[in-house]
């Protein structure tokens, strides 16, 4: 995949992120398709907590629709307006569904060093992960 796709999945995920959360803290996350398509999602402030989904499963929920492959997966979250992003890894759930398409989705994860995104493939995240047992 070209840097200038995956800094194009950066820009509309931040694009999201600060439509829906102009103030205060925000959060959002995207996915490259195959295909080149770029899908952003929210997780919108329900109510009822319990009832709460994560930022990315928008994302995975239309992939799945349209019937297309996850390459890249980003997350990006900060506390206010006034503070930089900063990128969430795939927690075990996530990385549980991305699972469903395969070990080489690359994930977006954040390089403590100088706070830059980078990309692994899911196996680096999940190296020992159970389904191994049964390839």
């Amino acid at each position: 995949m070209k840097n200038d796709q995956t800094q194009l999945l950066f820009e509309k995920v931040k694009h999201t992120l600060e439509n829906h959360y102009p103030k205060g803290w925000g959060g959002a996350a995207g996915v490259i398709l195959e295909d080149g398509e770029i899908l952003t999602s929210i997780s919108p402030e329900f109510e009822n907590a319990a009832s709460s989904v994560c930022m990315e499963l928008g994302s995975y929920l239309q992939a799945a629709t349209l019937d297309k492959k996850i390459t890249h997966n980003l997350c990006l979250a900060r506390e206010s307006e006034h503070e930089k992003l900063f990128v969430l890894t795939p927690c075990g759930i996530c990385q549980e569904r991305l699972i469903f398409w395969g070990n080489t989705v690359e994930c977006g994860v954040e390089l403590l060093k100088n706070h830059a995104v980078h990309y692994v493939p899911l196996s680096a995240l999940q190296p020992y992960h159970w389904s191994k047992v049964y390839q």
